[in-house]
């Protein structure tokens, strides 16, 4: 796969997991903490994706690292919310471990391509 494929794959990988973090929210049942947790997961979540686009149309090699740096951040966070949701049993295990595998494998290929800029 070329760089350039692998890219556009990448903002659609990103883009479908904030999607799917929605769909998964949508169908918790809420409590004042659910809500909470939900809504900083949502916003992480659709975050990492939209910062990666943002990345992807930097304009130097420190723009993108700066980029790059937020939606490791924002992935990260995305992972630590879920793990909250999951330990605290607001969540159905299995959704939600679907989910924490996608989003470790994101963390990952962002941050591998963080570290690899300079």
């Amino acid at each position: 796969m070329d760089k350039g494929t692998f890219v556009e794959n990448l903002k659609i990988r990103t883009k479908y997991f904030a999607v799917d973090v929605i769909h998964f929210y949508n169908k918790l049942d809420k409590n004042e903490a659910v809500r909470i947790i939900g809504r900083q997961l949502i916003k992480s979540t659709s975050s990492t994706a939209a910062n990666y686009r943002a990345a992807c149309l930097a304009r130097s090699k420190n723009e993108f690292f700066s980029k790059m740096s937020i939606v490791v951040e924002e992935a990260d966070e995305s992972y630590f919310w879920l793990e909250i949701l999951k330990e605290a049993k607001f969540a159905p295990n299995e959704g939600v471990s679907k989910l924490m595998v996608e989003c470790l494998e994101i963390l990952k290929i962002m941050s591998k391509a963080r570290a690899n800029i300079f």
